[in-house]
């Protein structure tokens, strides 16, 4: 690459994304830090820091150690590193050696003591503050994370890897503009390096503007054609897009060029949702298998003690025991299939199901044939592990799955979904209860409002527009609008009144996060519910009440169909081309809100 050509893409490019973090809410995609704590190149450096040490057996115990973590024996290094601080646990660089030894065997927590008590010793607190801030960004800490590499950075200005890692944490933290300060006097001077094109692009796809994202992606993959990282993210920007077949060959070829086995296993099981967005049930839900891969940090680990089912095995008359799995909506979404499961297990079998403990009455309701149980999900080590604790003994069952392995067998096409109404259940009392008090809400139609998720960090933020743009929605005359919304919402709630002049009721006596039960119940009793896809809008939906769904172009949950939302029939979808713009999108709730309902 020339250096003109270079200073034109950085000048225009960089202009782009100023002035997308000026139109745009801060969004977010989840990219991987760079480094590597146990490099050729980090252990060469703390072999020198050994060679100064003053007694000798303590040095020849701490190179020992570091020369075992060079042939990958990292137990050993670890028991040698211990052996040279119980001569002198002062020792800040055998600390230093004895936490990349314990990051590199699992041991996360261990770790990271370790690497903190080497940085209260060493006076050179920039390597470690970089390995610490790698290790708090891999167990899912960018606050903590970007705290070390603001360390770092400062005891090592310029220094792409630092300042990429920065980059990465304050993105993911939605401080997208910081990032872009930090990335862009680096590429002004060095506009041959891929990874930053890279970053550039991923924070691009945090601020919700795919197509400047996939400019910074053509940039580092012209760089590096062989960047599989770059095929990976230009996928998922051409997702944001609408362009799903142009994202599968973007996954195809970025699976050609993984970095690590780690790589692999994210872009195939990006890759699986790729394919049921295209509408390949089959072949989609057999890769999406690919969530528990053992080379993916974040796959939960199963503590439970049966045989496994697998796809093809009878299921009459035996005991299955489900477990619940991923976030609270992915639960009740995928338990569209009980019904199916329940009547395949026939009048001889048992069912055993494991869920989120505030969603046992609401599940206990609808399968009453079925023993309902809470799961546990503990971290440990950087490492999730879930069971269901309070099932003491095992001999009785059969088969165990997670929920999502059905889907495999049970909704393998669209026509396998069937067009129930509902196939939960909420509380007819309680649904009585709601609509007495709704009467005495302000006069009109009830129309429950959902606008966030409780987890709004760089994967998922983009795909919610910002509070300010549902004026045209809130607007609209006769309407009573009711809040749905868990979590703290009392800012959204002041703006919709100070802006427009509108009051958005609040439900009495209920918590919405909480009360998951009641909340159903709530949902039922609204004339509507308009949102996007959190666990709230999935309970209602499974209820069968009447859901408007907001959305991307290409999300992958509607699994390729346009005009039909597989999981609750009743939806109607509302698609969004441009995570950067919702204004059309809520323009057009606006004007169906006026045609449903009529002042």
């Amino acid at each position: 690459m020339s250096r003109s050509r270079a200073s034109h893409v950085s000048a225009s490019a960089l202009a782009m994304a100023q002035d997308a973090v000026a139109q745009a809410v801060q969004l977010g995609l989840k990219a991987s830090t760079i480094g590597d704590a146990a490099s050729a190149e980090a252990l060469a450096r703390l072999t020198r820091q050994s060679d100064e040490i003053r007694n000798e057996q303590t040095a020849k115990l701490l190179a020992r150690s570091i020369h075992a973590m060079q042939n990958r024996d990292f137990a050993k290094g670890e028991k040698l590193a211990l052996k040279a601080l119980e001569r002198d646990e002062t020792l800040g660089v055998a600390w230093h050696v004895l936490g990349i030894a314990r990051e590199k065997i699992g041991d996360f927590a261990g770790s990271m003591r370790c690497y903190e008590a080497a940085l209260k010793l060493l006076p050179d607190h920039g390597p470690v503050a970089g390995d610490l801030g790698r290790l708090a960004y891999r167990m899912d800490m960018p606050e903590l994370a970007a705290q070390f590499f603001i360390h770092y950075v400062q005891a090592r200005p310029g220094d792409l890897e630092g300042v990429n890692n920065l980059a990465c944490a304050l993105r993911d933290l939605n401080r997208c503009s910081e990032a872009i300060d930090v990335l862009r006097p680096v590429i002004q001077e060095n506009p041959e390096q891929p990874l930053l094109w890279n970053t550039l692009g991923t924070v691009m796809c945090s601020l919700g503007d795919a197509q400047t994202a996939v400019t910074f992606f053509d940039e580092a993959l012209r760089l590096a054609p062989t960047f599989g990282k770059g095929y990976h993210n230009r996928a998922y920007a051409k997702i944001d897009m609408g362009d799903v077949a142009g994202a599968l060959v973007d996954c195809d070829l970025a699976m050609g060029f993984p970095d690590n086995a780690e790589d692999l296993a994210t872009m195939a099981f990006g890759r699986s949702t790729i394919l049921l967005a295209l509408g390949r049930l089959k072949e989609g839900w057999e890769t999406y298998e690919g969530r528990f891969s053992k080379e993916l940090t974040e796959a939960p680990r199963f503590t439970i003690d049966a045989p496994r089912w697998e796809p093809g095995m009878n299921l009459a008359g035996k005991h299955l025991m489900i477990c619940a799995e991923q976030g609270l909506g992915d639960e009740v979404m995928f338990a569209n299939m009980m019904p199916d499961v329940i009547e395949a297990l026939g009048p001889d079998g048992r069912l055993s199901l494991a869920v989120e403990r505030r969603l046992i009455p609401l599940f206990q309701r609808s399968f009453p044939q079925a023993r309902i149980t809470p799961h546990k999900t503990v971290s440990y080590e950087g490492r999730v592990y879930r069971g269901a604790p309070e099932i003491e003994d095992w001999s009785d069952i059969d088969l165990w799955t997670p929920m999502a392995s059905l889907l495999r067998q049970f909704r393998s096409s669209i026509e396998a979904f069937p067009r129930r109404p509902r196939y939960m259940t909420a509380d007819p009392a309680r649904v009585a209860h709601w609509r007495r008090e709704l009467e005495g809400a302000p006069a009109g139609p009830k129309v429950g409002l959902l606008w966030k998720s409780a987890k709004l960090n760089g994967e998922r933020a983009r795909q919610f527009s910002p509070f300010s743009q549902w004026r045209a929605v809130l607007e609209t005359p006769g309407i009573t609008f009711v809040n749905l919304q868990y979590g703290d919402c009392a800012e959204e709630i002041a703006l919709a009144k100070a802006e427009f002049g509108v009051d958005i009721w609040q439900p009495p006596g209920i918590d919405l996060k909480q009360d998951l039960d009641d909340v159903a119940a709530l949902c039922c009793a609204m004339d509507l519910v308009v949102g996007f896809s959190n666990a709230t809008i999935n309970l209602a939906g499974a209820c069968g009440a009447p859901i408007w769904l907001l959305g991307g172009a290409a999300a992958w949950p509607r699994l390729g169909q346009t005009d039909f939302y597989p999981w609750y029939p009743q939806t109607r979808c509302f698609i969004t081309p441009d995570f950067k713009d919702w204004s059309p999108t809520m323009e057009e709730i606006g004007l169906a809100l006026k045609t449903q309902f009529p002042a």
